[in-house]
Formats: structure tokens, sequence, C-alpha cells
């Protein structure tokens, strides 16, 4: 649903820029690397702390804070990565009709370019969200139900 709406605001927001100016709404590169560099580093983070929060053998276990922030930032990572793929989608799609101009089609690629790294790092913040999820029926080290009243 964010996507969605982000794509509309992108839309939106090339079309008003086309229609007051004459010109396409310019997209840097530098969008499109900062998506990769998160997404490729969320997933760096993901690797190493899976063990970790998985409690494999010979895995030292994270700190409660720690496993928080990072659940945090999952959440986090899911949210804004749907925001921006749905905004610089919308961007890309309104850019269509100028793909035959130099400025259009460098719009496109780099609007296509932040959409597919943004999708990435939903993909990877999704992943993560699902490593931190907490066990409700299986048994603590105790022996106790977790999850269950008491």
């Amino acid at each position: 649903m964010l996507a969605v709406l982000a794509a509309a605001v992108g839309w939106g927001a090339v079309s008003l820029m086309q229609g007051q100016s004459g010109r396409i709404l310019p997209v840097p590169w530098l969008a499109a690397s900062t998506m990769w560099i998160l997404a490729v580093a969320l997933g760096i983070w993901t690797f190493l702390a899976r063990p970790r929060l998985k409690r494999r053998p010979g895995a030292k276990a994270l700190p409660p804070i720690v496993a928080a922030r990072t659940a945090a930032l999952a959440m986090a990572g899911s949210r804004t990565g749907a925001l921006v793929a749905g905004f610089y989608s919308g961007v890309g799609l309104a850019a269509l009709p100028a793909r035959f101009t130099m400025a259009g089609q460098d719009t496109l690629w780099a609007a296509a370019g932040t959409a597919v790294g943004s999708l990435l790092l939903v993909a990877v913040a999704l992943w993560l969200e699902h490593i931190c999820r907490l066990p409700l029926d299986h048994d603590d080290a105790n022996g106790a139900q977790i999850g269950s009243a008491p």
C-alpha cells in the first residue's frame, strides 16, 4: 500500500514539473547507489546476525537490546524501501513518454536503478524481519512454554 501511494506521488511530481516548466524531473544516480549500498549493508548484517538470532550452536546470542534494534532496523528498512521503490517507480512510469530524449532516458534508467535497489532492500529487510520473529510454541531453556499463559 505504501508503494502504491508513493508511486502516485512520484508520478504526480513528474507530471507537475513537466506541466509547470516543460522539463522532466531529474533523478540523480546517487539515489540508486544509496539504495544498493543500503541493501548490501543490511544483507551483510543479516548474514552476520542470523546465526546469533537463531541461537545456533557455537554462536553467541545477541544482547536483547541489539536484537530489538535489529528488528526495528528491519522494519524501518522494509517500509522505507517500499516508499522509495514506489516513488521512483512512479517517476519512471511518468518518464516513459520522454524516453527518447537524453534527459528522459537518464531519468528513466536512474529511477529504474533506484526502484530495483529499493526492492532489494525490501526483500532483505523482510527476510531479517522473519529471522527476528520469536517462537511462540516451542519450549524455552527452562522447559516452560513460551507464549502460554502462566
